[in-house]
């Protein structure tokens, strides 16, 4: 993907949402449990930072993740 393409997508998507989420965040915007979330985090398919107790996720990674499965149910 093109870093234009990327930028494009980034001020698309999620614009509600702050550059940095959180969990609750990440669930909302994937639909996704609590458990599936760390999940994704712990298999480093979303980029999480452990801060104190709480993760935080780039929104640019959770992009990043939807356009992979998008391209992924493609190859199918």
């Amino acid at each position: 993907m093109k870093k234009e393409e990327l930028q494009e997508l980034y001020s698309m998507l999620f614009s509600q949402y702050p550059d940095i989420i959180n969990i609750s965040q990440l669930q909302k915007m994937l639909g996704i449990s609590r458990h599936l979330a760390y999940d994704l985090i712990n298999q480093g398919r979303l980029t999480g930072i452990k801060i104190g107790n709480a993760f935080k996720v780039p929104k640019i990674s959770v992009i990043r993740y939807i356009m992979e499965q998008e391209a992924n149910s493609h190859d199918c």
